[in-house]
C-alpha cells in the first residue's frame, strides 16, 4: 500500500473538515443529539478511518477520525450531561 495524496483524498479531507466545523456549535451548545445518533455515527466514522487508511487516503482517514472524535464528544456529553 502506497500512501499518496490524490485529489480524492483532498476532497474527502475538505468535506470531513467541513463536518467537524459544523459540529462545533453542537459541542458548545447545551442541546445534544440523541445518544444513539452520536454512537452510530461515531462508530461508522471510525470504520471509515480504517477503510480510508487501507485505501491509502491518509488525509481522509485523519479528518474522518477528527469528525469521529467530535461525535464521541457529543455522545459523552449526552450520556453524562455535565457539559
Amino acid at each position: 500500500m502506497e500512501l499518496l495524496s490524490t485529489w480524492q483524498d483532498w476532497v474527502l479531507a475538505a468535506g470531513q473538515l467541513s463536518f467537524a466545523v459544523a459540529l462545533v456549535p453542537s459541542i458548545l451548545s447545551k442541546h445534544k443529539p440523541s445518544a444513539w445518533t452520536s454512537a452510530l455515527t461515531a462508530l461508522v466514522l471510525t470504520t471509515f478511518v480504517v477503510v480510508f487508511f487501507t485505501l491509502g487516503l491518509l488525509y481522509g482517514a485523519i479528518t474522518s477520525g477528527v469528525v469521529a472524535v467530535c461525535w464521541y464528544i457529543l455522545l459523552f456529553q449526552k450520556l453524562f450531561k455535565r457539559f
